[in-house]
């Protein structure tokens, strides 16, 4: 990309990277169920620890780490195997979370689930959004091979593959900020005991599948 403006650069990975994020996968169903179910701040708060991942992956990426990881297949199938028992882990135990009652599923008129009745503590949902993006090899590989794409010769390729991961953490906060928004005129609707349920095994039945493609996917 010699041949762009460094303006032209920013603006063509800003494009690229902004189509990867709106683009429906595990970091939005995360989100998406975090707001619905626990409240905005905790959606937020797993939006963040994503988009810090990010960062960590841009800074690896430009020291050399990720490419080994691209490059060693023990480390990779490591990598790939506790991040796919972390992931299963998560939708398991949205799967099994405690069952309200039946009468309370049943009931359109039942009271909404309050905030305060989530297993999970605030701080825990970034730590949450964190590991879930940093257990992911395929991110490390990603960065690896298309960051280099878009640093322009003669710049420093640790500053600006920092900026780049910036760009795109930045776009995720913002879209999933978008997400969470969108969420708050339903989330008297959304708390039903009925509709949280629902969510819950929708968003375990996500994490588990993407936790199952991870084990059985043995492509690079």
């Amino acid at each position: 990309m010699a041949h762009l403006t460094t303006y032209d650069t920013l603006l063509a990975f800003s494009l690229a990277a902004g189509l990867l994020t709106i683009t429906p996968g595990l970091d939005t169903a995360l989100v998406l169920r975090t707001a619905a179910v626990e409240g905005p701040r905790r959606a937020i708060l797993a939006a963040a620890g994503i988009s810090f991942g990010l960062l960590t992956w841009g800074l690896a990426a430009s020291v050399g780490l990720a490419a080994l990881l691209a490059a060693s297949q023990v480390a990779y199938r490591a990598l790939r195997l506790v991040g796919a028992g972390y992931l299963i882990f998560l939708g398991v135990k949205m799967l099994l979370r405690r069952r309200l009652p039946a009468s309370a599923l049943n009931d359109p008129a039942s009271p909404p689930v309050p905030p305060n009745q989530v297993n999970a503590s605030a701080p825990r949902w970034f730590f949450r959004g964190l590991l879930t993006n940093l257990l992911n090899p395929k991110v490390g590989v990603f960065y690896v091979t298309f960051l280099p794409q878009f640093i322009p010769a003669g710049f420093s390729v640790i500053r600006f593959s920092m900026l780049l991961a910036a760009i795109h953490a930045t776009e995720g906060i913002l879209w999933f900020t978008l997400l969470t928004l969108a969420t708050r005129p339903l989330s008297h609707w959304l708390r039903r005991p009925r509709v949280t349920r629902t969510l819950d095994q929708a968003a375990g039945t996500v994490l588990v599948g993407f936790g199952l493609a991870l084990v059985l996917d043995d492509r690079r």
